[in-house]
């Protein structure tokens, strides 16, 4: 009876595991590494012969060939593997489409095949490119006027209409657009003379003398200058006589090329109210400013230059003449040359 009762579950197991077999080769698996496998035909053949009695398989070998049975079983369809299973997913997602004629309450899927056309008439069509759009060109700026930009760069240069040399000191004020004002400047020089002038003098900047007495020229360098505009046959009271800077650098000091523009555009504003025949520049400073060159006072003194229609004469400064009086003679002759315009316009006028 024990021999009968072995055999009936050897064949069980035989079939199980024969039934996991079928159900792993479908699901694509060529070959199960186990302990031991076994041929339910070969089990069966050798369960005849009495005389070999069967060993009872090991434990994981029954749990293997449980878990083929299984498998073969649901391959057969005769069990389905529970619906949370991981066999159960693997199964759903490797089972083939129905075919046409298995389940006739099954319509063909339509709509997967006229997808299927659809996708494969679009493969065939030509990609259209989408056109490469150029950028804007960039549109230029606004202009004043029909021809272009007619404001000049330095509006503060530009005389006001009707504007007088009391409204020009107003603007100018207590001057605080520099680092001069803190330097220790005591007073703002403003320009003076006749304000009908055919003969204007421009100088770099004042010094001690004009800062405590708020005059230009005063000191011993004006008192030389006042000798000059006497040998040309005019006097002080004839003549219009400014600075580029109003206010005294320290030490006197060159005044640097900010603090120069700074207060540059008040001299031009005299100027252009003043419309002199000549303007006489004292110094390479007040040349280079007035000029906007780079050439300096002994290469271009002596010749006549030019400021907006206006002679322009550069000559030496009265302080260089004080420190070096050899150089008297050549301002000397740059200032017959002023005399002869100057007597030759009036004559002409």
């Amino acid at each position: 009876m024990a021999d009968e009762a072995n055999r009936a579950e050897l064949l069980s197991l035989a079939e199980e595991v024969g039934e996991h077999l079928s159900y792993l080769r479908e699901l694509g698996v060529d070959f199960l590494e186990s302990a031991g496998t076994i041929d339910p035909d070969t089990t069966a053949t050798q369960g005849d012969h009495r005389s070999a009695p069967a060993k009872s398989p090991a434990p994981d070998a029954r749990r293997s060939a449980a878990l083929q049975r299984n498998a073969e079983a649901e391959a057969r369809g005769q069990r389905k593997p529970p619906a949370d299973s991981p066999r159960a997913a693997t199964a759903a997602n490797h089972a083939p489409p129905p075919r046409r004629g298995e389940d006739e309450k099954t319509p063909p899927d339509a709509l997967y095949q006229l997808d299927q056309t659809a996708s494969t008439e679009r493969a065939k069509m030509p990609t259209k490119r989408k056109p490469v759009r150029t950028p804007d060109p960039v549109p230029p700026p606004p202009q004043e006027t029909l021809f272009g930009e007619i404001t000049p760069k330095d509006e503060l240069s530009l005389p006001r209409e009707g504007e007088t040399y009391e409204d020009i000191r107003k603007d100018i004020g207590e001057c605080m657009r520099c680092p001069l004002c803190c330097e220790g400047r005591s007073k703002v020089v403003h320009s003076e003379g006749n304000p009908k002038a055919r003969l204007m003098f421009v100088g770099e900047a004042p010094g001690a003398d004009e800062d405590a007495s708020g005059r230009p020229f005063v000191g011993r360098a004006g008192q030389l200058l006042n000798k000059i505009v006497e040998a040309i046959g005019m006097k002080r009271e004839d003549v219009f006589i400014g600075n580029v800077n109003r206010c005294r650098p320290a030490n006197n000091r060159t005044p640097t090329a900010a603090e120069a523009a700074t207060c540059k555009p008040f001299l031009l504003r005299e100027i252009a109210l003043l419309r002199p025949d000549v303007i006489v520049v004292l110094g390479n400073t007040a040349m280079k400013n007035l000029l906007d060159t780079k050439e300096g006072i002994t290469k271009l003194r002596g010749h006549f230059m030019d400021y907006k229609g206006i002679k322009v004469m550069p000559t030496f400064h009265p302080a260089y003449l004080l420190r070096d009086p050899s150089k008297k003679r050549e301002t000397w002759e740059d200032m017959k040359k002023v005399r002869e315009y100057l007597n030759k316009t009036k004559s002409e006028k």
